[in-house]
């Protein structure tokens, strides 16, 4: 990768071993700050590595130190954090610091985590070493897509300016609680859209998961109506001035109308979810059809035919300008495209390359006919299949004998 390198292999490993849990006290203080930022490192890294397609060694050193069932307590703690300590914390009446920056740094740990775990849980053996803590961690997967589907609900998606989370180095070094607050609330939404991929590759496993971790998935959080019920919202599009956007990115993005009719990644990411979970033979056996989880699951249809309807426009739109300026030719481009055929096409060259056709058993002609019993011999017509028995009659019972025998 060359400049693209943050760390070298011996750098990685010693950032990887030292990873440990922090309990919730300890959260900011500066031994959790000097892990945070390694995890930012390890976290570019990977980035790096997956767009490089040159093997990804962040994966593999988590894998083989055991780390995936660190990082996944580590993303529950901050997650729990931010929920019930922050709060408390901004209320403070003596809660007035010089500098916020530290506090971001807890607020943005999360996000952190989540993108790394999002980067590596591509890899099946990643799954696999999670062990327990993917139980864990699907239950954080549903959580988030719970409040993504609620927050929809309410009144769809959040403004653009809401989704430009400010980056550490973009961030003043005081910022008020409450701004802290906001920012905390609408970095959920890009948290929410890490979560439904790390859920989607935990699926792409669903054959050689755990019952326990099934029946999590399928019995205590029903994940296939809550995957149609995030189809039905599709909170990551909207119609902004007239124009389609789709989240994309971490940032709001104008799809142009020759994209359009294509699905969005996290769209694709929820209808594999569901056909890894529908169509597996493990899931099906366990997945319980209740009356409302069979009511959702029949919206499928109808979400699928409301995604044809709206394209129908444009594939009529492309049919007619074809039609006007691909498939309605001058005679002169006509004569020019037939010199162009014939010298492309040259039909000794097509004779030379084309299969050699069967010929008949007896006369050699190009025959279209097959024993139907040895289905050795080719024969033109029946006469010739006829005159040709009494040579063919015997290899013929034999062969058929022998593929009985088998």
């Amino acid at each position: 990768m060359g400049d693209l390198e943050l760390l070298l292999p011996g750098e990685a490993a010693v950032l990887v071993r030292g990873l440990r849990s922090f309990p919730l006290r300890e959260i900011g203080s500066g031994g959790w700050n000097q892990q945070h930022e390694n995890l930012e490192k390890l976290n570019m890294q990977a980035i790096l590595d997956a767009t490089a397609s040159q093997g990804e060694p962040i994966q593999e050193l988590l894998v083989t130190h055991g780390k995936i069932p660190t990082l996944v307590e580590e993303l529950i703690a901050v997650e729990m954090w931010k929920q019930k300590v922050f709060p408390v914390l901004c209320r403070l009446e003596d809660f007035k610091p010089q500098n916020t920056f530290p506090i971001y740094m807890v607020v943005h740990h999360e996000a952190s985590i989540i993108n790394l775990l999002e980067t590596v849980f591509f890899h099946k053996e990643v799954c696999e070493s999670a062990e327990d803590t993917v139980l864990d961690l699907i239950d954080y997967c549903h959580r988030k897509l719970t409040l993504l589907v609620a927050r929809s609900s309410r009144g769809g998606p959040p403004e653009e300016e809401e989704c430009q989370s400010s980056t550490p180095m973009q961030l003043e070094h005081h910022v008020a609680p409450q701004e802290l607050q906001k920012q905390a609330e609408l970095m959920e939404f890009e948290i929410a859209s890490k979560a439904l991929s790390v859920l989607r590759y935990i699926t792409d496993c669903v054959d050689s998961l755990s019952l326990s971790t099934l029946n999590r998935m399928l019995s205590t959080h029903d994940l296939p109506c809550l995957l149609v019920e995030l189809l039905e919202h599709n909170p990551w599009s909207r119609r902004e001035g007239g124009k389609l956007q789709q989240f994309e990115g971490g940032r709001w993005q104008t799809v142009a109308p020759s994209e359009q009719q294509k699905l969005s990644k996290l769209d694709g990411q929820v209808w594999i979810a569901l056909y890894n979970l529908l169509l597996s033979h493990e899931a099906r056996a366990r997945y319980c059809f209740t009356s409302f989880a069979k009511g959702q699951l029949l919206k499928i249809p109808e979400i699928w035919e409301r995604l044809e309807r709206e394209n129908r426009g444009k594939w009529q739109a492309i049919a007619k300008y074809q039609l006007r300026h691909v498939f309605s030719p001058s005679e002169q481009d006509l004569r020019l495209q037939a010199r162009r055929w014939a010298e492309t096409y040259r039909l000794d060259v097509l004779e030379a390359i084309a299969p050699e056709r069967p010929r008949c058993a007896y006369c050699s002609a190009v025959a279209s006919k097959r024993c139907s019993r040895c289905q050795n011999e080719w024969y033109c017509c029946r006469e010739c299949q006829v005159k040709h028995w009494e040579k063919h009659g015997k290899a013929c019972v034999l062969a058929a004998q022998g593929d009985r025998a088998k």
